[in-house]
């Protein structure tokens, strides 16, 4: 299907607002995004997971470092704590891939 600037239609997510943290790893390597929606990192630095994109793009998650939050693909993380086993499917928003 065509999303247009989406990159899917579902998530998972530890809790409805997906506001708490899923997990947390330490990025494999260097990693710098095409665009605005993407947050850059360095290999060894902390990344927090806030969700996770199912469907097409489930190579995609959502997260922090520092205070820049965006998408990364998640093969770069070594998973190193997990906050929460509970992951709802949720529909994306059209403002989860905006640039802000």
């Amino acid at each position: 299907p065509d999303l247009g600037r989406r990159f899917a239609e579902r998530k998972r997510c530890a809790d409805t607002e997906c506001s708490m943290l899923m997990c947390r790893g330490k990025a494999m390597q260097d990693f710098k995004g095409p665009d605005c929606r993407f947050v850059n990192f360095k290999k060894g630095e902390a990344v927090y997971v806030y969700y996770k994109l199912i469907g097409e793009s489930t190579e995609l998650w959502a997260g922090s470092v520092g205070s820049e939050f965006g998408y990364f693909p998640k093969d770069l993380l070594e998973i190193n704590h997990n906050y929460s086993n509970e992951e709802l499917e949720l529909p994306t928003e059209e403002t989860d891939f905006v640039c802000f």
